[in-house]
Parts: C-alpha cells; sequence; structure tokens
C-alpha cells in the first residue's frame, strides 16, 4: 500500500464551528478507545524508568483539544509521574475546543507554528506530538524532528498512526460511527498518508537525533523517540 497525500478537511478548518468541534470529540474518542492515549502514557513511562526520573515538561506540538496530555498526565500523575504541559496549536480554535476540566491547572496553551516552535534552545525536556507527523512531506518530518531536537533536553516523541491495508479497512468499517462530515473524510486520508515504521525510521535517520527507536502500539500505532543525546 503505497503512501498517498489526500487533503484533511480539519487541517484548514473547512467547516462550521460545529463541525471542527464534532470533529475534535471524535478525535478525542479514538485516541480513548483505539490507543492514542495508552501510546503516549506507554511512551512518558518508558522515558521515566530509562532516565531514572518521575517529573518532565512536556510540549504537545499539534495539540488540538489537548486531550491525550491532558488525560496522560492525569492517570501518569497516580503512578508517580508528574507532566507539566504546554500545548501548542496553529489554530486557536482547536484549543480553545478542548474540554476544561479534562486539564489540570498548569496546562498552558500556545498558539504557534511547528515548523518554528516559538521558544528558545532546551525550553522543555520533551516535546511530542499525536497524529501530527502523518500530515506532513518527508522533509517536513525531518525539519519539525530538528525543531523539536532544537527545544527539548531529552527527546521527541512522535504517536501516530501506522499506514497497513488493515488499518484503512478498520477505519472504512467505523466510519458510520464518526459524528462529523470531517473525520469521515479525514480518518481514512490520514491512514493513506500515514508512514510506516520502516519509513519513520528512516526519516528520523536524516535528522540531528543521536539515536532514534520505534516501538509498534496497539492498533496500528507507533510510538517513536527521537534521541537529542546518546
Amino acid at each position: 500500500m503505497r503512501r498517498a497525500i489526500t487533503p484533511e478537511l480539519l487541517d484548514t478548518d473547512a467547516g462550521t464551528p460545529a463541525e471542527i468541534a464534532a470533529s475534535l470529540a471524535d478525535l478525542r474518542r479514538i485516541n480513548r478507545w483505539f490507543g492514542g492515549i495508552a501510546t503516549t502514557q506507554a511512551m512518558i513511562e518508558d522515558l521515566s524508568r530509562r532516565l531514572n526520573t518521575c517529573s518532565f515538561t512536556l510540549l504537545e506540538v499539534a495539540a488540538g483539544s489537548g486531550d491525550v496530555p491532558s488525560i496522560a498526565a492525569q492517570r501518569l500523575q497516580d503512578r508517580g509521574i508528574h507532566l507539566n504541559v504546554t500545548l501548542l496549536d496553529r489554530a486557536p480554535s482547536h484549543l480553545q475546543a478542548g474540554i476544561s476540566n479534562q486539564r489540570p491547572s498548569e496546562i498552558r496553551a500556545v498558539v504557534g507554528d511547528a515548523s518554528a516552535l516559538p521558544f528558545p534552545e532546551s525550553s522543555f525536556d520533551v516535546v511530542d506530538s499525536g497524529l501530527f507527523a502523518h500530515h506532513l512531506t518527508p522533509a517536513q518530518v525531518v525539519q519539525f524532528v530538528d525543531e523539536g531536537l532544537r527545544v527539548c533536553r531529552r527527546a521527541v516523541l512522535i504517536n501516530d498512526l501506522v499506514r497497513h491495508p488493515l488499518h484503512l479497512a478498520f477505519v472504512y468499517a467505523g466510519l458510520p460511527f464518526y459524528r462529523s462530515r470531517l473525520t469521515r473524510n479525514d480518518a481514512p486520508a490520514s491512514v493513506r498518508q500515514a508512514y510506516t515504521i520502516k519509513e519513520m525510521l528512516e526519516l528520523l535517520g536524516k535528522t540531528q537525533a543521536a539515536k532514534a527507536e520505534i516501538q509498534p502500539h496497539y492498533l496500528f500505532r507507533m510510538g517513536a523517540i527521537a534521541w537529542k543525546e546518546s
């Protein structure tokens, strides 16, 4: 199955405010039920063990409504791991659509561009992104990871889909359950333009990362770590 670039409607806010809110709600359910939050949580727990630390500052890029880092932070708190989260998205409407009672009080939101992060070098322990890398061309993936490595101290994390024919079949089977027409367009488009694990490893090898690794996760998710230092 070859990678196919297909425009996603939510990227350009191509809908009414109600349609955008419904699409973001669809994404929240997808991340809850199909491994999005679990993948981010597992990667942070892995970092905590390997770095022997239980506290991280985290920048979530292309955060949308911020549910993934918010809920992951709550779950990790129960395991003794503290996340101090900053959300970044290019669209204020996406950040504003977040459910405030899901966010710990220390979570901040910033409007900005993922290709030119508005922060000094080494501002955060970790830079994370969920369901973002598949929107980017190969060159843009390299640019984003290098920019993330600039503003992080430890690692850049990528939580994204894995392109696979069976994954696409699952998505089409779920179309009747999506509330928004935007999601019914964007969900299969996301799978079609997602990267395979092999492709993502090759791209990470072109970045300034000291080393990179990827683990498969539940239901065609990948968790990639690009380390700033060996």
